[in-house]
């Protein structure tokens, strides 16, 4: 609720750049004590670089920052902790190759700083010895939440935190947002999921090519207001592809030539996917969702030859495969966006090189392959309508555009299953529907799709099927067309649900 009172942080004139790339032109922002303030806009709005020159991570060109009526200029991180200002960051702040023991040693942290928040989060059993990245990912997201909380912050800085978590996980974040609200403490809200940002926030700026575009109240404005000043009247209409409530635009192939591809049989994998069994046609979208932590994963990463079934078969074609690996994965056919960018990128090379990597798996086609790269760059590029102003370097541009060139490279090499773990996380609405839009041309062209989604919303906009996977198994299937979030939760928590 805003207030009258002297602002918590408040900014003027904010403007960042990255050579060629204007991140942000001109932002005024004020948080009040005592708010939940949503920050939104598209993807590539400035949102993640205004939020780290908060965090002062970076400096900004120009503008000023004022907290509490006085102005800073905060020089690192560490004085950004020290003037009450905590954020939790879209990508996890946590070095992979190291253990989470070893990571808070790093950032001055003890256990018993960070314990009490875990057991809020229900996350009181974690090991401490374990590596970073064999942690879920929905994980780590709570844990920088328990590491921020544990500076107990004036400002609590939340970007795109509940992006990879379930409702439940997201529903303890919302109660510890209203608890830092209930201390007059402030929040600042970056999510692409509109339904939350109403249900949680109090006021939103909206920020549009880098400007600050329009400063709401909530209270009565629904999600239709809220993608129009994101977008823009024109923009906004042409987003209704990706809404919940809009119909999919399917064409299937003729029964004839949807011919089974992909076929999982009664795989098992140490104890965490039991007896998983399944075929995927051509043409075809299926939807697999799940609740955090229950084999969703490990499918994928047997499905793509991450790992090897413990027992079970995988045939692509009616052929078994056999000594499975990434590598033969892809040269069967099958390939993978995974639900981390990062994994898939090279964050230091430019767009071009990101885009074409997949042609050079093999020497032997080095040579034929290099006279039409770039007309196969080129055609993703502008089929995925990727902004091409950071072409040098993959990492500067946004997380929207990451997540295209993600799933651009496939579209320069041949591919007959593509495999994409949850590939609209994190993304604002517009890039949503037109990865909506791909994977359903992809499917009419041809190619079967396996979509893992955390957004249940989104099943019946993308997918002909779905599967509910819980402790490894999957426990329903059913039409995506009438597949309500009532029907697929229930499942996923592993009840009997209603008829389909």
């Amino acid at each position: 609720m805003t207030t009258s009172q002297q602002p918590l942080l408040s900014t003027a004139g904010i403007a960042k750049s990255y050579g060629p790339v204007i991140a942000l032109t001109s932002v005024d922002l004020s948080v009040a004590p005592g708010e939940i303030h949503a920050l939104l806009g598209a993807n590539g709005a400035g949102k993640s670089t205004l939020v780290k020159i908060l965090a002062s991570v970076f400096d900004a060109d120009v503008g000023s920052v004022t907290i509490n009526g006085a102005a800073v200029n905060l020089k690192g991180p560490g004085e950004a902790t020290e003037a009450g200002i905590a954020t939790v960051f879209q990508d996890p702040a946590l070095i992979p190759d190291l253990s989470l023991d070893q990571n808070l040693t790093i950032s001055g942290l003890r256990h018993s700083d960070v314990v009490p928040w875990l057991e809020r989060m229900q996350l009181a059993d974690l090991d401490f010895g374990l590596l970073v990245r064999d942690i879920p990912l929905a994980s780590l997201r709570l844990v920088d939440l328990a590491r921020a909380l544990a500076h107990d912050p004036q400002l609590l800085m939340l970007d795109e935190i509940t992006a990879a978590l379930t409702p439940e996980q997201a529903d303890r974040v919302f109660d510890v947002m209203r608890e830092w609200k209930s201390m007059n403490r402030s929040v600042l809200f970056i999510s692409h999921r509109l339904g939350e940002v109403l249900r949680i926030c109090d006021v939103a700026t909206i920020l549009r090519n880098g400007r600050d575009v329009a400063h709401l109240d909530l209270s009565g404005i629904d999600e239709a207001e809220l993608v129009t000043a994101m977008l823009g009247e024109e923009l906004a209409r042409g987003s209704k592809a990706g809404s919940p409530d809009a119909a999919p635009s399917r064409q299937t192939l003729s029964d004839k030539d949807r011919g089974v591809v992909l076929a999982a049989k009664d795989l098992h994998f140490r104890g965490r996917i039991n007896g998983v069994s399944f075929e995927l046609r051509r043409g075809e979208i299926l939807g697999v969702t799940a609740l955090e932590g229950q084999g969703q994963n490990e499918l994928f990463a047997l499905l793509s030859g991450d790992h090897r079934p413990t027992s079970g078969e995988i045939e692509i074609n009616g052929e078994r495969l056999s000594a499975y690996s990434p590598y033969k994965a892809i040269r069967k056919g099958l390939v993978l966006v995974p639900g981390s960018r990062h994994d898939a990128l090279l964050p230091q090379r430019s767009i071009r090189e990101n885009l074409a990597t997949p042609l050079y798996n093999r020497i032997g086609r080095w040579f034929s392959l290099v006279a039409d790269e770039s007309e196969r760059v080129d055609g993703a590029v502008a089929r995925l309508n990727i902004d091409t102003r950071a072409a040098s370097q993959v990492r500067r541009l946004s997380g929207g555009n990451q997540q295209k060139v993600t799933i651009g490279r496939w579209l320069v090499s041949d591919f007959e299953v593509l495999l994409c773990f949850d590939p609209t996380r994190g993304i604002d609405i517009q890039t949503k529907a037109q990865i909506y839009e791909l994977l359903k041309e992809l499917a009419r062209d041809g190619a079967a799709v396996l979509m893992y989604s955390s957004e249940l919303r989104e099943i019946p906009l993308v997918c002909d099927r779905v599967l509910v996977m819980y402790d490894g198994s999957i426990v329903h299937e059913q039409s995506a067309a009438t597949a309500t979030e009532e029907i697929l939760l229930t499942a996923a928590h592993g009840l009997e649900s209603a008829p389909a």
